[in-house]
């Protein structure tokens, strides 16, 4: 008999569960995709760096998984307890009728069970099909051939669903037993009579609570925005943060009396239509809700920064690995070694071998240690000088903090060996007169700095030689390649300038693969990166003979580049959906409950003369303003601190990047938030509608 019941509750309370079902197929369906990668990453034709990259990134979304089987667990925990107030009166009737406590419970943890079974079947056959979609996004990031594409299940990531939604399914059960097991017969059958006590704030009150909130709020942006340097530390960075979230609760406490009273001022509106029904509703909600709204209002402003900058950051890095990695290979290593120097704290004394060694350029180590030079094209060498006679703190002079030691050397190169590295490189290239010097730099953060000193103080003296400054800025350029604009800057001087022989500093070798095509390619690559199957590198050989050669390849730079900024974004789109998924569903089983509560207030409305189609305008509107407040309250919040975000990622994402970065969000905030609001809208059509 409990099993028919409990099926003929599910059919008749189908509309009640509709947003409960939707939050768990969406969760279950999310959580499979992204717990499915290791099925996907198998199908992959990517290198070995790239597939450890992916590895690492799937052990990453492991750890991510159990926080947000956390959060969905609460999150079903808190949809079964409106589903169970809801049903309070049905329950009364039950035991009016000779049932037992222990029968009840036995009938919902039926619903639950199949409610849970049929969701999680649903789930799991929306994320099979939507983690194929996740392959070719994987593929598209980490630039894999899809070649071997097949449909993909992932045995792994079906049972790690089903084990996790299980254990909250089990705490949802224990949950709902002690919640039945403290009910009274007389509250039970009263509960559509009682709502929440709702305390009239003081308008005067909320006004100056919203007004001191405001500022609080303005103070924080403030900090994050125009003080942002000063945050150099978390203990520095706290404050900012707490003001943050203890504004959002006193504008939320404040913000109905405040409403009030600024629409009751206005008569024409506050008297107009059913206005004056929708305020009072409204008012009523955030009363009761300013705890649960301000939580929601903080998860949408962490969804909103979060998928924004990091999208950002990757749009960034996307952009300026393919400008900074303009040929093959870079190889570097140390001129001129003395007997002894300082390495990472400790003396260091080269062997005559190595001293011998690094007074010849790298093209001469290579051959003499059995590289065949022609697997190399278009190679170009040039030695960096650096000298003592002008250091950082002779280019920035006292005026201004270097970022640097001010003893720190700075790096001299002819302006003929810069211009072989820049017509490589496909950059500007450039002509000094005998007495003239320019810098070059593409570091944001220096640009300005350096731009500053030049302006004071362009006049440079070298071995006794005076040089100016043909421009008062700096010219954007740089001679190795990076993931990033990090040349903080190269000081390019004269041919005829005396740069001494024991100033060379380094010697730097720029190539091309001698290869017609990707394969080969990777074959030469073998040669410089570590191939973890294959021989020892150019550079392992080297090494065990004491010769240290450092470098970077275009491929290992991409690999790595690609790999962390997709890590990042995989993360922050998985937290940024779900604390949207819980943000939605919480807000839509408020607004489930409110209706349910406020039936008979709209059956009034009907008997005072409001038609249908007024009263639908009116729910709409409300259900509109209670979605919109903490949403628009996010949308600030999110101003400022994705500017907080990009100044701390300054160099590392750009604010070009941050137009697209954000269509995107606002795509995957309407979808989501839309859903739940439109399912909400309906739902609660249908409840007020229902006949007492």
């Amino acid at each position: 008999m409990l099993f028919k019941l409990s099926i003929k509750n599910m059919k008749k309370s189908f509309k009640d569960y509709a947003i409960y079902f939707l939050t768990l197929v969406l969760g279950v369906a999310i959580f499979y995709m992204f717990n499915s990668l290791d099925s996907q990453e198998a199908m992959l034709q990517v290198s070995n760096s790239t597939r450890d990259i992916i590895k690492l990134m799937i052990s990453m979304l492991g750890y991510v998984s159990v926080f947000v089987a956390v959060v969905l667990g609460l999150l079903i925990v808190y949809a079964n307890n409106f589903l169970i107030n809801r049903r309070k009166k049905e329950f009364g009737i039950y035991m009016t009728l000779g049932m037992g406590k222990r029968q009840i419970s036995k009938i919902i943890i039926l619903e639950t069970i199949f409610v849970g079974i049929i969701s999680l079947v649903v789930g799991l056959i929306i994320g099979i099909f939507a983690s194929q979609f996740m392959s070719a996004l994987v593929a598209k990031m980490f630039e894999a051939d899809m070649s071997n594409f097949q449909f993909v299940f992932s045995k792994t990531a079906c049972i790690k669903s089903c084990v996790y939604f299980a254990v909250m399914y089990i705490a949802v059960m224990f949950f709902n037993t002690m919640t039945v097991s403290r009910y009274k017969l007389i509250n039970l059958l009263n509960a559509t009579k009682k709502n929440e006590k709702v305390k009239i704030k003081n308008p005067i009150i909320s006004v100056i609570v919203f007004i001191g909130a405001s500022g609080l709020l303005g103070y924080a942006y403030w900090k994050v925005t125009g003080d942002v340097y000063s945050l150099n530390t978390a203990d520095k960075l706290l404050p900012p943060i707490l003001m943050g979230i203890t504004g959002t609760i006193l504008v939320f406490w404040s913000l109905s009396g405040f409403i009030l009273k600024v629409v009751q001022s206005i008569k024409n509106i506050y008297l107009n239509g059913t206005n004056m029904f929708v305020l009072r509703q409204i008012n009523s909600k955030i009363n009761t809700t300013v705890i649960s709204m301000s939580v929601i209002c903080l998860m949408l402003f962490m969804t909103i920064s979060i998928l924004s900058s990091s999208l950002a950051l990757r749009n960034t890095m996307q952009r300026d690995l393919l400008e900074m990695t303009p040929v093959d290979l870079n190889l570097y290593k140390t001129a001129n070694l003395p007997e002894n120097y300082m390495k990472y704290g400790k003396e260091v004394r080269p062997t005559k071998e190595q001293r011998e060694d690094s007074r010849i350029p790298i093209t001469e180590t290579l051959k003499n240690n059995g590289l065949d030079i022609n697997v190399l094209k278009d190679v170009v060498e040039i030695p960096i000088y650096a000298t003592e006679e002008w250091t950082w703190g002779d280019s920035l002079g006292d005026k201004i903090q270097s970022p640097a030691n001010n003893d720190t050397a700075e790096e001299l190169i002819k302006i003929s060996d810069y211009n072989k590295i820049a017509k490589l490189y496909g950059l500007e290239q450039y002509e000094l007169k005998d007495d003239e010097y320019m810098i070059v730099c593409d570091f944001d953060n220096m640009v300005g700095i350096r731009n500053l000193a030049l302006q004071y103080k362009n006049i440079m003296t070298i071995n006794g030689k005076e040089y100016h400054a043909k421009y008062t800025e700096c010219q954007e350029g740089y001679i190795k390649m990076s993931t990033s604009h990090t040349n903080t800057g190269i000081i390019l001087l004269p041919d005829s300038a005396n740069l001494k022989e024991e100033w060379k500093e380094q010697y730097l070798l720029v190539a091309n693969y001698n290869a017609r095509n990707d394969e080969e390619k990777e074959e030469i690559e073998k040669l410089f990166n570590v191939d973890p199957n294959g021989e020892p590198t150019i550079a392992e050989k080297l090494y065990e003979k004491g010769i240290e050669i450092d470098g970077m390849t275009k491929i290992s730079l991409i690999e790595s580049s690609v790999g962390l900024s997709t890590i990042i974004v995989f993360i922050a789109i998985y937290l940024g959906i779900i604390f949207l998924i819980a943000s939605s569903a919480i807000l839509a089983l408020k607004q489930l409950t409110e209706s349910s509560d406020n039936k008979q207030r709209y059956t009034i409305l009907r008997k005072i003369g409001c038609d249908e189609k007024m009263i639908n305008k009116a729910l709409f509107r409300q259900i509109g303003i209670f979605f919109g407040l903490p949403l628009i309250l996010a949308i600030i919040h999110s101003i400022f601190g994705i500017q907080f975000a990009m100044t701390v990622m300054e160099g590392l994402a750009s604010s070009e990047d941050l137009l697209p970065s954000i269509v995107a969000t606002v795509v995957i905030i309407g979808a989501i938030y839309g859903a739940y609001f439109i399912a909400t809208y309906l739902g609660s059509k249908n409840i007020i509608k229902e006949e007492e």
